[in-house]
């Protein structure tokens, strides 16, 4: 009876003490760190960690497929960047369309929800292009596929619900990725977003710059963009002084006389796209008597003579190939601009691709997008400014589509957001925002952005790229 009295409780003791252990174990090793988590995610790896105050900011590196429909054929390091504020938050889910800064920034559903944002670069752009780069792999299904498989790495850590953003090119990308995977998302704001449907009619272009602004600013904006062209051979002269200077050449747009014309005929859309029309008192008054020095630095400024140049041109390589094989790409008419003046008129995205890299156009792939938005889409909101020309072609809602929006914000460009709707508009937005993202309703009933603005993280320009790339 003693013998078994003594083992009991050596059994006991011995239970005690593997408890303890258990609990002294635990307590050491607390809560697994974020970086802990999102470094255990098979393919991730980590470039950086910087420091933000009431965040953690990641920039990563993802392994993805080259080819989603053969992952097994070869695979490509994609960048990604996390600004992580608490995992019981919801997520943010950005993509800008081009290279992913990796600075911290938050896009404005961010603020909205007092969420978490993972950004992603666009496959190809560099470093996230495969290597050999096959072409032929870069589509908006392809894109769509690095984001569903980003979305389904992080969602076990970030619970929460997920709103996919995007402003430009971005909100394009939002969208089709929506469209093909309609499961993944709790909601889609889309800014700015272009949908060139019929990729050979664009007239909804040239109404656009018959009647945007006033008289006044549109006759100012058309008479430097002519006198530009009339004053071709002294200001060629000056671009290629500059070119030589800054070591710039022409071989992919085929010259200098083209990428000059290129650049002049890309003003009067410039300034639409990134001024307000307040700035039209920075547009030379009366062209006809400006000197050479105030009609190349205002075209310089807007338009950017860089842009057409082979170095301009070759970080934007992935994007021309989009526009010339799925995406489509503005055509408009200059009625103001004698036709002798205008020796190769807007240029197609062929024109912008090394001739080594082969295209054909897709006509169905927009369509298809266009008209699952019309008759689908589903918690989604399209914001456009007023007088931003990438609007003209926008999407739309049709038959089908459910607590979807589309807003336009007065007097605004390509920065048009949220903030800049009229005040029932922006009410209903916040709040729809809000409750796609699955906060309580008395912070929906408020519609109002749950972060306080922050000066670094929530200012920026609009999507600032060149005039002609959304």
């Amino acid at each position: 009876m003693r013998k078994a009295l003594r083992w009991l409780l050596a059994l006991a003791v011995f239970i005690g003490t593997l408890s303890t252990a258990g609990a002294a174990t635990a307590a050491q090793s607390g809560p697994i760190d974020i970086k802990d988590r999102l470094l255990a995610i098979p393919g991730m790896s980590l470039i950086q960690e910087k420091p933000y105050p009431g965040y953690r900011y990641f920039v990563l590196n993802y392994t993805q497929p080259i080819d989603h429909r053969h992952p097994d054929r070869g695979t490509f390091q994609q960048r990604i960047t996390v600004l992580h504020k608490d995992t019981s938050r919801p997520t943010v889910f950005y993509t800008g369309g081009y290279n992913v800064s990796t600075t911290p920034s938050r896009r404005e559903p961010t603020q909205i929800v007092d969420g978490n944002q993972v950004s992603l670069e666009y496959r190809f752009f560099t470093p996230s292009r495969p290597d050999p780069a096959d072409w032929s792999k870069l589509d908006i299904w392809q894109a769509a596929g690095d984001q569903h498989r980003v979305f389904e790495a992080l969602k076990p850590i970030y619970g929460g619900r997920w709103i996919a953003t995007g402003g430009s090119k971005g909100g394009m990308t939002a969208t089709y990725y929506e469209r093909f995977y309609p499961r993944d998302m709790d909601g889609v704001v889309a800014y700015v977003a272009p949908n060139d449907v019929v990729n050979s009619e664009d007239s909804a272009y040239d109404r656009f710059f018959a009647g945007v602004g006033t008289k006044e600013c549109r006759d100012r904006l058309n008479a430097v963009q002519r006198e530009a062209l009339v004053r071709r051979e002294p200001l060629e002269k000056r671009y290629a002084r500059y070119a030589a200077d800054n070591g710039y050449t022409f071989d992919t747009v085929g010259g200098l006389d083209k990428a000059y014309e290129a650049v002049v005929l890309d003003y009067v859309w410039g300034f639409w796209q990134y001024s307000l029309l307040q700035d039209c008192d920075t547009v030379p008054a009366h062209a006809a008597t400006a000197s050479d020095d105030e009609i190349w630095n205002s075209v310089d400024t807007i338009s950017g003579f860089s842009a057409y140049t082979d170095q301009g041109l070759e970080p934007y390589t992935p994007y021309y190939y989009q526009a010339g094989t799925q995406l489509g790409a503005p055509t408009i008419h200059f009625p103001y601009i004698e036709r002798k003046l205008i020796r190769y008129g807007y240029q197609p995205p062929r024109d912008f691709v090394p001739r080594s890299i082969p295209m054909r156009f897709q006509p169905q792939a927009m369509r298809d997008v266009d008209t699952w938005v019309r008759h689908h889409a589903t918690h989604m909101l399209f914001v456009y400014g007023q007088n931003d020309p990438w609007g003209s072609e926008r999407f739309r809602l049709g038959t089908g589509a459910r607590d979807s929006y589309v807003f336009t914000a007065p007097g605004m460009n390509h920065g048009a957001n949220v903030a800049g709707l009229v005040p029932d508009q922006k009410a209903l937005a916040t709040a729809r925002i809000l409750q796609w993202a699955g906060v309580s309703s008395a912070d929906v009933a408020k519609a109002a952005p749950l972060a306080a603005f922050d000066a670094k993280l929530d200012v920026r320009d609009p999507e600032r790229e060149p005039a002609l790339r959304p």
